[in-house]
């Protein structure tokens, strides 16, 4: 309940009380500073969790941040909660429709960071899409090509966008393997979410690297490294393990078909693009797990725990030991992860014209990063 007050000061306490709740609901925990007294240990994912509205401006705090997708259903949770973090100066919003509506709305909020809704025009002979609201716009044909892009994080189906991606990016000479990630920070957020209600923990202190994928069994969660440590007997290891791999069709199941996990996916995006902002902006021991190129399987691409920096992926922390029901769900894993690594690769390999993979979507330049939801699969 808001406190009461005397008449004259009735609006400026509910006007603080609102703020300081939304700033704590919205905010605490999506930031992740990993560091000790000592500079030089590194954390595991999520340690130390620390609210980013604790920075003020002048701080370093200037990202600029483009959500592509951004009035879907993801988008629009994932935009109010980077409008409301003080590490965003700006945000700029682009989908094929109501994107103006969108950002006038978040533009209402009493934060820092500038709006602006991208709206487009297509040319049908070319299929190319210019923005018709933007004064000073990059030209390129596909927003993410621009070489001095800090990182393009794709929210979706990354077992194959990711590898999709870094296809085109290559054709193009503009190919960076650290500042590509696929945003898997959702599995990491349900199985500290689920592991700490079965023991009655704080989910904010648990810590539960997933490796792997992005999708059924190649989740891949690493409970024997969970912080704080945790045992289970293995039948409910097993059932563990399972909803944490299906969780998303237990939230489509109770939401009746009528949508799917976004909330909390864009919570979890939101926490990767804070987390990245922090390592950018110089704040060190940030790690987060992402799926990436990498050489620590078989496969070219896997998520591991990653230490984050400036230039995006400062260094991959790899694996780690494993406990032997860990090792087989990562070869059972391997095989279904190669198969959409090879289809999203295929995918271009088989364009006439990658340009066309995205809309030509014509971005400002001195964006940080680019969040691609899952409204953009279907113009892909």
């Amino acid at each position: 309940m808001l406190p009461a007050g005397s008449a004259s000061s009735d609006h400026s306490q509910t006007k603080a009380t609102l703020t300081k709740e939304l700033r704590k609901v919205t905010n605490e925990g999506l930031s992740t500073e990993v560091m000790s007294s000592s500079k030089e240990k590194i954390s595991s994912p999520g340690e130390g969790v620390k609210s980013p509205g604790k920075s003020s401006p002048g701080e370093g705090n200037n990202a600029k941040v483009a959500v592509l997708g951004a009035s879907g259903g993801i988008g629009q949770p994932l935009s109010l909660l980077l409008k409301n973090s003080p590490l965003v100066s700006r945000l700029t919003l682009y989908d094929i429709a109501h994107t103006p509506g969108v950002a006038a709305d978040l533009s209402h909020i009493e934060t820092r960071a500038n709006v602006k809704g991208m709206t487009r025009d297509r040319n049908i002979e070319t299929g190319s899409f210019t923005n018709v609201t933007s004064d000073q716009q990059y030209r390129g044909p596909v927003a993410g090509l621009h070489p001095q892009l800090t990182s393009v994080s794709w929210f979706s189906q990354v077992n194959s966008t990711i590898p999709i991606t870094a296809e085109v990016f290559k054709k193009h000479g503009v190919y960076n393997p650290n500042k590509i990630f696929g945003v898997t920070t959702l599995d990491i957020v349900r199985a500290n979410t689920f592991v700490a209600e079965l023991k009655g923990l704080d989910p904010s202190r648990v810590n539960v690297p997933v490796i792997g994928g992005h999708a059924g069994k190649t989740i891949i969660p690493l409970i024997s490294q969970c912080t704080p440590k945790v045992d289970f007997p293995q039948d409910q290891l097993t059932a563990l393990t399972g909803r944490i791999q299906e969780a998303g069709t237990e939230v489509v199941k109770a939401k009746a078909g009528a949508g799917s996990a976004t909330l909390s996916m864009a919570y979890a995006g939101a926490r990767f693009v804070f987390s990245l902002v922090d390592a950018m902006n110089g704040k060190e021991g940030v790690v987060e797990c992402s799926f990436v190129q990498s050489k620590e399987t078989e496969c070219t691409y896997f998520s591991t725990p990653l230490l984050l920096g400036k230039k995006g992926l400062e260094k991959n922390l790899g694996i780690g030991k494993i406990t032997p029901f860990e090792e087989k769900m990562i070869a059972e894993a391997i095989p279904e992860l190669k198969a959409s690594i090879k289809k999203g690769e295929d995918f271009v390999k088989n364009m006439k014209n990658s340009f066309n993979l995205l809309p030509h979507w014509n971005l400002e330049f001195g964006v940080t990063c680019i969040c691609v939801t899952r409204a953009m699969l279907a113009h892909i």
